[in-house]
Parts: structure tokens; sequence; C-alpha cells
């Protein structure tokens, strides 16, 4: 039987996100897992004028996860970093390994340096992305300092189709932040398929998303015989 891997989806166009830069690839490399995909656009377009998840928003992504671990989810994962509050209230109410697409990455900046860059374009995903590696830096008994740069442009670029511009704007504002700091978390998963090289180390959400999600569900599986 496959193991199966619930997505909790907070864009119409998470296929052009998510799934076609690391989706497809993740299930061609994991014939064993099922994965499937809950989405409702409301949730980011609700959370991005109020600064960040609404009782009402957080709400819903609870009864997601807990409706995704009903429908027989191993494991559950979020691909919209503003959610970050939201994901880890709902672990409360589901018994399966939920989780953040950003969380690895947060884990890896941390590692990396102490002086972090944040890159976003959307306002609600930077606040989110600093309490993550602030949570981070506690876990692992180091002391950080983060600069957060928005771009709201370079998103407005991307929902009108114009990935050039969207893209050469988030290019500028990396080379411009590398100076500052000894690494860069890009916090948004629209944000994944830059390709750039700057000073510092760059990272990305995706990826080490899905990476998580097979260890989880590694961890998750019955033992052989079972």
């Amino acid at each position: 039987m496959k193991q199966k891997l619930a997505l909790i989806h907070t864009v119409s166009w998470y296929d052009k996100s998510v799934l076609e830069p690391f989706g497809r690839e993740f299930a061609q490399a994991n014939p064993d897992v099922e994965m499937v995909n809950i989405m409702d656009d409301s949730l980011l377009s609700e959370s991005i004028p109020n600064g960040g998840p609404t009782p009402a928003v957080i709400r819903r992504i609870v009864l997601y996860a807990m409706a995704a671990e009903a429908g027989g989810a191993d494991v559950i994962m979020c691909s919209c970093t503003t959610m970050g509050v939201a994901t880890q209230l709902a672990r409360r109410f589901t018994s399966v390994p939920l989780f953040n697409i950003d969380e690895p990455m947060a884990a890896q900046a941390v590692a990396a340096g102490e002086r972090i860059g944040i890159l976003a374009t959307v306002p609600t995903s930077a606040p989110a992305t600093r309490a993550l590696l602030a949570a981070e830096a506690e876990r692992a008994g180091k002391k950080i300092a983060m600069e957060t740069v928005i771009n709201q442009r370079a998103f407005q670029h991307l929902l009108a189709g114009e990935i050039e511009a969207h893209d050469a704007i988030v290019r500028q504002e990396i080379d411009q932040l590398a100076d500052r700091v000894d690494v860069i978390a890009l916090g948004q998963i629209s944000l994944s398929k830059i390709s750039h090289t700057a000073r510092v180390p760059i990272l990305q959400v995706g990826r080490s998303g899905f990476a998580e999600a097979r260890r989880l569900l590694n961890q998750a599986a019955p033992p052989l015989g079972v």
C-alpha cells in the first residue's frame, strides 16, 4: 500500500509554484507515495491585508489538516510560508507529522551563519520566516541577527505573469543583501525557481521541504514484514 503525502496550498497556481518544479520530481523518485492536494486560495488573500493568518484562516488550516489525516495522510506539508503560526497550532489537533515547507530551510539558515538575510515579496511571508528562524535559533542555542527585505513590486510582476521582471528584481535584491549577511533565506515557494549565485549561500524552500517529507514518511513507514 502506498503512503500518502497531503499538501495544503494557499494559491490557485500551486501547480506552477509547487508541483511542476518540485512535486512531480518527488513523485517520480517516490512511486511508493501518493500525493493529494488541498487548496484554498482565500487563505493567503485573507491573510495579506491582515498582516498574517486571521483566527478564521488558522481555523481553516486546522480543519484542512484534520481532513487530510482523516483522508489517510501519513505526512502533511503546508506549502505557504505565511501559514507558519497556523501550521504550528494545527499540530495540536493531528497525530501525524505536520510541517511547513520552509522549516527545513530555517534549520539550514541558522546552521549556516549568524547574520541571516530574509528576502520576500509577500509582506506576510517575512514575519513568518523571522519567527521561524528565531525559534530555530533558540532550539539550537545560537544568537542570530536578521535583516529583512520585502519587495512587493516583484510579487505584482509575478501575479501579472511577468516572470523576467520578477526574477530581475529578486536577483538585484539578493546582490544588495549579500553584502550585509552571511546567508540569505528566500522566504517563499514562489522564489524557489530563482537561479542566482551570490557571495553568500542562498537557501530556498522547495526541494528541502520535499526531502523533509520523505524523511518523515520513512519514519512513519511500518517495519518490513508488518
